[in-house]
């Protein structure tokens, strides 16, 4: 096939017979009919992601080059911030995340062992995970009813002379109350990190300006999971103003080492082998200096080169969820003396992750959802319910140690009892949003 072809050529060939492949055998976008398996989120692509991931293996860069930097550079531009750094995995952007913020160049302001970091119960395990991984303390908080998100009005009871730190999810798409949250984190010097895997594309005024959730704290997360809103298979980002720690959490991300030189390249910092470092000899080679005690976190560029596809449908894909939200929004309107339907901040725009509904009690909630999943609809607690009742906190739970509560949860816990969402992702059309509807109707 290539004997007359230069590599050049070759490739154009090969990509071709690639989109060729997709258009003809594509089942990503197949209609759907009456019986069919409804999924609560799932991912979308067309040739372009195919195309992209097959450019990239052909290139044979196994790690980290072109593609993460066109990703990133997507990212950054339609985030409209300065850092961003690509890793594997939301769970690995929020671990460096907290990472980050214990390093000793921080000063007084650094996260040491027994410092507290509000949060909430209800949300996702590796939310909390770095907090006590890093031996910090989470304080919880309840949420509201309706946004699930944090109940702001408990942030002052919750601060305590050893609080360094927020760090909550802007649940299902939906911003929690950042201008509130930011104020707080401000008037007390605390940092901020947004857990924005769940809602990238979500916009929040603040103060007359619209900005994207993530950009507002200190530090703001993203995972590219198959179930959000765009996908690169496992893999994830964190992104900040700050060049400080930026700088902190690409060393935690690429082994702990003070080189800044990109993959593949040597001298890049110019100080290779003349720099002193700790207690090593003058001129130790500069790419096996450790700074900081990290990982090898980082995204692969085949990964990236999805990414950097997926980008350019984004936009569209929160259009579609914000579509699919009204529509049904509209439907279980007629339940709402039976169920407690989403609400948002006046001053957000959510980027909508799934319909999220809490029925009026556990009994009706069994039976709605039984319904649902018996007629193939696919649905979704909201997440750890309350992360404290999980196994993981046994030992926490009989020592009553390791973290602490503010408050009574009582909503946390209705939320874990009653509450579960279904999808509304790009994939679900009008149809299917009828027949859910009207489950649930019936079911009520």
């Amino acid at each position: 096939m290539f004997e007359d072809m230069n590599e050049q050529d070759a490739r154009k060939a090969i990509l071709s017979n690639v989109k060729e492949y997709f258009d003809r055998y594509d089942t990503n976008a197949k209609k759907w009919h009456m019986g069919d398996h409804i999924k609560c989120a799932g991912r979308v692509y067309d040739h372009n992601e195919m195309v992209n991931l097959v450019d990239s293996a052909l290139n044979f860069w196994l790690t980290t080059k072109d593609y993460a930097n066109l990703f990133e550079d997507k990212l950054k531009k339609f985030l409209n911030i300065k850092h961003v750094g690509l890793v594997n995995s939301g769970s690995s952007a929020n671990l460096i995340a907290v990472a980050a913020l214990t390093v000793e160049e921080l000063g007084d302001r650094r996260v040491k062992r027994g410092d507290e970091v509000i949060t909430v119960a209800a949300g996702f395990s590796t939310t909390i995970a770095p907090i006590i991984q890093y031996g910090a303390v989470p304080v919880f908080v309840d949420i509201e009813l309706g946004t699930y998100n944090i109940d702001v009005s408990r942030l002052e009871e919750a601060l305590s002379e050893k609080t360094k730190a927020v760090f909550v999810a802007h649940t299902l798409g939906n911003p929690f109350n950042l201008k509130a949250v930011k104020e707080f984190c401000d008037s007390n010097n605390l940092w901020l990190i947004e857990d924005n895997c769940d809602a990238l594309g979500a916009l929040y005024n603040m103060d007359g300006e619209y900005k994207r959730t993530g950009t507002v704290g200190d530090i703001g997360t993203s995972s590219f999971y198959p179930a959000h809103h765009i996908t690169t298979g496992e893999g994830g980002a964190f992104y900040t103003n700050n060049p400080k720690l930026y700088k902190i959490m690409v060393s935690l991300r690429d082994w702990g080492r003070d080189c800044c030189c990109p993959g593949g390249t040597d001298n890049f910092c110019g100080k290779r082998y003349s720099g002193q470092y700790g207690e090593l000899p003058q001129g130790y080679d500069h790419k096996y200096v450790y700074s900081h005690f990290g990982y090898n976190l980082k995204m692969t560029d085949m990964q990236a080169a999805i990414g950097a596809a997926q980008m350019d449908k984004l936009e569209d894909f929160i259009a579609k969820r914000r579509s699919n939200f009204d529509y049904l929004y509209k439907k279980l309107i007629l339940a709402e003396d039976k169920l407690i339907l989403p609400k948002w901040e006046d001053s957000s725009v959510p980027s909508w992750f799934g319909f999220v509904i809490t029925a009026r009690n556990d009994v009706l909630r069994n039976r709605i959802v039984h319904a649902l999943e018996s007629n193939h609809v696919q649905t979704r607690v909201l997440f750890a319910g309350n992360i404290i009742k999980h196994p993981c906190f046994d030992s926490m739970r009989q020592l009553k140690t390791g973290y602490r509560v503010v408050g009574s949860l009582e909503n946390t816990e209705k939320t874990m009892e009653e509450t579960f969402w279904i999808g509304i992702f790009p994939l679900i059309e009008t149809p299917m949003l009828d027949f859910m509807a009207e489950i649930i109707l019936n079911a009520i």
